[in-house]
C-alpha cells in the first residue's frame, strides 16, 4: 500500500510564494506520473498539475499555467509544487495523486487516480 503524505501549505499573502511537496512511502515511485489536485471550498476537485515518470514532461491547468512549477525528486520520492505569484483563487486543499496503473497519456479527471494524500491546505489573503 502506498501512502502519499503532503506537506507545505499554510497562510500567504497575494503575490507571495509556497513550495508544497508530497511523499511517497514505498512502491515503484518513478514508474507513475504524479498529479497535483486542489478543491476549493464549495467547489469540485480540479486538476492542477501533473508530470511525467522521469520528470522531463510536466503539464498545467490554464489557470496556474506560468505561475506554478511541478517537479520531482524519484531518489527521495517526492513530487513537489512550486507555487508564485499566488491568488486568492488559489486558495484550497491541496492534494497529490498516483493514477491508475496501466494508464498512459495526461489524465486530468480524479476517476484516474486510486492513491491520493491526505492534503495540506493553502490559504492566500488578499
Amino acid at each position: 500500500q502506498v501512502q502519499l503524505v503532503e506537506s507545505g501549505g499554510g497562510l500567504v499573502q497575494a503575490g507571495g510564494s509556497l513550495r508544497l511537496s508530497c511523499a511517497a512511502s514505498r512502491g515503484t515511485f518513478g514508474m507513475y506520473s504524479m498529479t497535483w489536485f486542489r478543491q476549493a471550498p464549495g467547489k469540485e476537485r480540479e486538476f492542477v498539475a501533473r508530470i511525467s515518470r522521469s520528470g522531463d514532461s510536466d503539464y498545467y491547468s490554464d489557470s496556474v499555467k506560468g505561475r506554478f512549477t511541478i517537479s520531482r525528486d524519484n531518489a527521495k520520492m517526492t513530487v513537489y509544487l512550486q507555487m508564485n505569484s499566488l491568488k486568492p483563487e488559489d486558495t484550497a486543499v491541496y492534494y497529490c495523486a498516483r493514477p491508475r496503473a496501466f494508464l498512459v497519456g495526461i489524465r486530468t479527471e480524479e476517476k484516474d487516480y486510486d492513491y491520493w494524500g491526505q492534503g495540506t491546505r493553502v490559504t492566500v489573503s488578499a
